[in-house]
Formats: C-alpha cells, structure tokens, sequence
C-alpha cells in the first residue's frame, strides 16, 4: 500500500498536537492537585495550630500563672499530681511533616505559642477567623505565630450603638441628694398659679 507523504505528513503534525494538548491538560491538572493539596495543609496547619494556642491557653488559666515548659507538658500538667491533660497528642507541623515546631518564649519564661517551620508563602492571605487575622498579608508560613496572649484577651466591653452613630458617650450618673431613690427620676412640679378673675 503507498503512503502519500503529505497523509503522513499530516498524521504525524496530529499526533504531535495531540501529544502536546495532553501535557498541557496533564500539567494543569497537576497544578490544581498541587493547590488542593496546600490548602489541605493549611486548614490542617490552623487546626493544628490553634489546638496547641487553646491547650496552651488552658495550662496558664487552670493554675498558677505560668506558660508550660515544653509541649509535653499540655499532655500532662507537671504542676499537678493527677493527669491533666489539655492535648490529646502532639500534632505534627503538616506543611513540613515533622514533629519539630518552632516556639514563641514568653518573657517570663515558658512557650505562649508555636508556628510552622516552613518559609513557603502561603495560598491563603485574607478570610481569617478573628483568633488568626494577624496572618493576613503574611508572606511566608512562619509568620503565622498561633500564640495566647493573656493580656490581648482582656479586651474592654463596649456598649453596642447604631450603625452610623459613632462612639456613645455614656453620661456619669450624679450624685444624688440623700433620701432620694436613685431608681426614679424627679421631676419639678410646677407651682399652683393665682387664680384670675374673670374680665
């Protein structure tokens, strides 16, 4: 059978196109498995993460003052003579896959937080729940420090006002006069006028 070389020719440029198209569908493919994968880890990392902030939180708060040493201690509070635990286990640094995390030192001694090793940038920047919005706009994984901070949960309660309003002034109530219930409001009750005769 012959073979017109322009058929061949043609045949040939297909298959080349085709092979083509399937890398390139093949490499889009591998992206988007690639990006699944990071956000995985990252949803993972924030639970991990906010696990050890909320365990580390509970040590300071069911004792003495103070920050746990090492993280063994959030699976068995030392200070106690029962077993305590405020973590189920150690998690694993998803983003590197060891079980090494760097450790943010109180000044007063003690770990107050933990964060990632890793120095990718992240996928996620924006969209944090309000515990972790510290981390939008972070260029890197280690700048997300997952640290209680008792002095920041001290934050002071202010009255809800209208939207548009601005901040309420909220008056300093008197002193009133002694023998005066301060539950009532006095009002000033006009004086009796004169009577006027009729014109």
């Amino acid at each position: 059978m012959i073979v017109n070389p322009r058929e061949a020719g043609f045949t040939y440029l297909t298959v080349l196109f085709a092979i083509a198209f399937m890398g390139l569908g093949l490499a889009l493919t591998g992206e988007v498995w690639h990006t699944a994968l990071t956000r995985d880890r990252e949803m993972q990392l924030l639970y991990a993460g906010n696990q050890y902030r909320r365990a580390i939180e509970r040590y300071y708060v069911s004792g003495p003052r103070q920050f746990p040493g090492t993280l063994e201690d959030l699976l068995k509070d030392p200070r106690k003579p029962g077993t305590e635990r405020y973590l189920r286990k150690l998690y694993f640094d998803p983003l590197t896959g060891k079980s090494e995390w760097g450790l943010v030192k109180s000044p007063q001694g003690g770990i107050m937080g933990v964060y990632s090793l890793s120095e990718d940038p992240p996928k996620k920047v924006a969209g944090f729940a309000f515990a972790n919005r510290e981390f939008e706009g972070a260029t890197k994984y280690s700048d997300w420090k997952f640290v209680y901070n008792p002095a920041a949960q001290q934050v002071p309660i202010t009255q809800q006002v209208p939207p548009g309003t601005g901040t309420q002034q909220i008056p300093v109530p008197q002193q009133l006069p002694p023998g005066t219930n301060p539950g009532t409001q006095q009002i000033p009750i006009p004086q009796q006028l004169p009577a006027q005769g009729t014109m």
